[in-house]
């Protein structure tokens, strides 16, 4: 090996070493390897820049528009709630939830279906008694498995695409992996609705669990008339600044204050309530004037109100509370809304909530007040993961969702025939879109997800290195070395395991650019259709079942399902080893 390859090497693994340990956000710290390579001349400007350029890449980009207009209408959201609403079985309501989720995601961004679907099926398990931790994994699951099915159904599809255009050969059609797609998806499904159902956890989500222990949560002081501070505002009476406690709302009458704002007055015979430590709540009784309410009933739906909801969101891979302090992030105010607790793996962070430093995936329970709706909606800094009490209709007009809607099935028609590539089809589509005013401007830069066009423009930098210095060469050398001895089938099976890995313990889009230069290497010295390595790394990559960290949709279902680790890795375990042996036969099959 010579020093460029060591070298690149040794970056790689410490690449993959951030991303597993979450040492910064994933696109800054794929970026920050390729800042290194470039300022060494390992690789040149040109080459640091072409995934900026790439037309996979910048499909993405416009196709995260589209969706975002699609789900801006509340159209998918409408006629799913009109679907689901006979549904009164378990195995039919599985049907009605899961087929449709698949479908949909062979066109649209899995991540916005996720987070549609979950308040949906959260709420009807609630009225059938039925635990959410029996449907949310299964959503997520059908949602990846249907997006391997289309071109456009999943980012790592079109990632590959793009790499293999960037290599000189024709890259995918539309539904050309649907050979893999639809065969996998049926199979997984099959597995969802029968083995898989009886190995999931029958548990409460973590909404569930506070409600049932309201007083681990919340508790009740009232203002007597000898409090030193009355008629004087929150923060000169000390109470922003609590030892593991958190004012969310104070109970004046038949009103109701909240969330609390440190300009705030307190006024005698106000009922204060408290989230957070309550077993910290004794140092706060010892303020002259605060009493203690030991015979309240409060439960947390008694905070409720016309204006005040309860609230379970999610915190986004691309949000900007990560790496803050939740004071820092100016929480209470930005969103206009007060945190309860939060739960991060299943556990809830027995902390000062102020001080918590939130990470992607923490699930958090907000006391929301009447702007929360139009703040959240114009930020990507959670997804909103139970059903909002607001007055219909919520979004735009329906009649653009279905322009929406019609559009993409009318480019996606000119795709197929041949007659735009994908990139041209989407991009007319986001003008049409722009120039009918069915989404504005600033809309459309919301929509898009900037932080994973980063990673995946610089996974691509990653990759040339790979090849360049012959990296990917000795990589694939090895894995030949040891599967030449045991045939084409154990090659075939040795690269989807390794795509998969990465994929489970990094992201998918950064597995599938490491993997692209192995996979077209070992094709080139195997004198075989490279197209079918290809296909076997997209597919590869997207299917993450074992672990929550690996695709962000198993991660939004993680808090709200109230699943352990363990649990993925038990369902997701006999899932993975299915759609491996079935994407490797058909592959063998049909490009060898």
């Amino acid at each position: 090996m010579s020093f460029e390859m060591v070298f690149v090497l040794i970056m790689i693994l410490a690449m993959l070493g951030g991303l597993l340990l979450e040492v910064a956000r994933p696109d800054m710290v794929v970026f920050s390897v390729l800042i290194v390579l470039l300022m060494l001349d390992i690789i040149s400007v040109d080459e640091a820049l072409r995934g900026f350029s790439n037309e996979g890449m910048l499909t993405i980009a416009l196709l995260f528009i589209i969706a975002g207009a699609i789900q801006k209408s509340g159209l998918v959201d409408r006629l799913m709630r009109m679907w689901v609403r006979n549904s009164n079985t378990v195995r039919g309501s599985m049907i009605r939830f899961f087929i449709p989720s698949s479908i949909f995601s062979g066109f649209l961004n899995n991540t916005p279906i996720v987070v549609t679907f979950t308040p949906l099926i959260k709420k009807w398990c609630e009225d059938y008694n039925i635990a959410p931790s029996k449907f949310l994994i299964p959503l997520s699951y059908a949602t990846i498995l249907g997006g391997t099915a289309t071109l456009m159904g999943t980012s790592t599809n079109l990632v590959v695409h793009g790499m293999l255009l960037d290599y000189g050969f024709e890259g995918f059609t539309i539904f050309q992996l649907a050979v893999v797609g639809i065969p996998i998806t049926i199979i997984g499904l099959i597995y969802i609705f029968t083995v898989g159902y009886k190995i999931l956890p029958d548990q409460k989500g973590f909404k569930q669990q506070i409600k049932e222990e309201s007083r681990e949560y919340i508790a009740e002081l009232l203002v007597g008339n000898d409090f030193p501070y009355i008629n004087r505002s929150v923060q000169e009476a000390g109470l922003r600044e609590l030892k593991g406690l958190y004012l969310i709302e104070i109970v004046r009458d038949n009103d109701r204050i909240s969330p609390v704002r440190s300009t705030t007055i307190i006024q005698s015979g106000d009922r204060l309530i408290f989230a957070g430590l309550i077993s910290t709540l004794a140092d706060l009784q010892k303020t002259k004037g605060l009493y203690l309410e030991t015979g309240t009933n409060l439960e947390l739906d008694d905070l409720r109100n016309g204006v005040n909801q309860l609230v379970e969101v999610v915190v986004s891979h691309q949000s900007s509370l990560l790496s803050k302090t939740i004071r820092q992030s100016k929480f209470r105010s930005r969103f206009d809304a007060g945190i309860i607790a939060v739960h991060r793996n299943n556990e809830r962070i027995r902390s000062k909530i102020g001080e918590i430093v939130l990470k992607p995936g923490d699930t958090l329970l907000l006391l929301a007040g009447s702007d929360f709706i139009e703040k959240f909606q114009q930020s990507n800094d959670f997804y909103v993961v139970s059903s909002l009490e607001t007055p219909e209709p919520l979004n735009e007009n329906p009649k653009k969702g279905w322009f929406s809607l019609g559009l993409l099935l009318i480019m996606i028609a000119t795709v197929s025939t041949g007659l735009f590539s994908m990139f041209k089809a989407m991009a007319l589509a986001v003008f049409l879109l722009l120039l009918t005013r069915v989404i504005s401007p600033a809309e459309a830069k919301q929509h898009v997800q900037f932080n994973v066009l980063l990673l995946i423009a610089s996974s691509f930098g990653v990759g040339v290195a790979m090849t360049k210095t012959g990296l990917a060469q000795w990589i694939a050398d090895g894995l030949l070395t040891i599967g030449k001895p045991l045939g084409l089938i154990a090659i075939l099976l040795l690269t989807y395991m390794l795509t998969n890995v990465f994929t489970e313990l990094i992201t998918n889009s950064a597995a599938a650019v490491l993997m692209v230069p192995i996979g077209l290497e070992m094709a080139e010295k195997l004198q075989l259709d490279p197209m079918g390595f290809a296909v076997i790394i997209a597919i590869a990559a997207s299917a993450s079942f074992i672990t929550p960290i690996g695709y962000q949709t198993n991660l939004i279902v993680y808090g709200p399902g109230g699943y352990k680790f363990s649990d993925y890795i038990k369902v997701g375990t006999p899932l993975s080893i299915l759609v491996m042996i079935t994407t490797v036969i058909i592959v063998n099959i049909v490009w060898f």
